[in-house]
């Protein structure tokens, strides 16, 4: 069963990247071995994902972890399966334990503010002033790489009007937007910045929270980059 769940996962992200014509950029910045924890934009849905990974692996042979939203290892199916397909929970212990094991590691800081994100925040980082990454990137003592995805919040067409939005939990980050079903054939674009040393484990909230804000500024600018390669 969970080869077969593994195998029918790789066709279906194979197909996504081939269907949008999906580009890796800078794929040379990745390390062929040893951990790296990946921070970047997470496009509507979250739809774009697996083909991100699907390029990763085919670029370096190595099958990247995502760090998921903790609400879905509450789904009794899902969080038997998402294991299978590279999800771990976004813990704290599970993503240090993660990265010991000498893993890329994949962390979108905006999480749901981003994956359900209206039309009018595509591509602007949500992060709500986390500092979570930088925390556990200076604790593990693991550079981070920079990234960006463009084409990622243009696949689907969501309206703005509220009344066209469904709760999935409370809060106001789980309002998801309904739009069309079917994806829309746009070219995704993901660009790859240098990685970059974190500040060290004992290191204050100021200095943790520059560090957060220089990420940021370069998944800005590869966003930039991204748009116009």
């Amino acid at each position: 069963m969970r080869r077969a769940v593994i195998r029918f996962a790789e066709t279906g992200a194979a197909l996504s990247a081939r269907y949008h014509r999906a580009r890796l950029l800078d794929a040379g910045h990745l390390p062929r071995s040893g951990p790296v924890l990946l921070v970047g934009n997470h496009g509507l849905w979250g739809y774009e994902t697996p083909a991100f990974f699907h390029l990763i692996q085919r670029a370096t042979g190595r099958y990247p972890q995502g760090l998921a939203e903790r609400g879905f290892f509450k789904i009794p199916v899902v969080r038997t399966v998402l294991p299978w397909l590279g999800g771990v929970e976004g813990t704290r212990d599970n993503a240090l334990e993660t990265l010991r094991q000498g893993h890329l590691v994949v962390c979108y800081p905006g999480g749901a503010w981003e994956t359900f994100k209206k039309p009018g925040h595509h591509y602007t980082l949500r992060w709500e002033g986390t500092l979570g990454f930088a925390r556990l990137a200076a604790r593990a003592q693991v550079p981070v790489l920079p990234f960006a995805g463009y084409g990622v919040d243009g696949t689907f067409v969501c309206p703005e009007d509220e009344r066209w939005h469904v709760s999935l939990a409370p809060g106001e980050k789980y309002r998801v937007p309904l739009g069309m079903p079917v994806p829309l054939p746009v070219q995704m674009t993901f660009a790859l910045g240098e990685p970059l040393i974190p500040p060290p484990a004992t290191a204050s909230d100021e200095a943790l929270q520059g560090f957060r804000e220089r990420i940021a500024s370069r998944v800005r600018h590869l966003l930039v980059r991204a748009c116009h390669a």
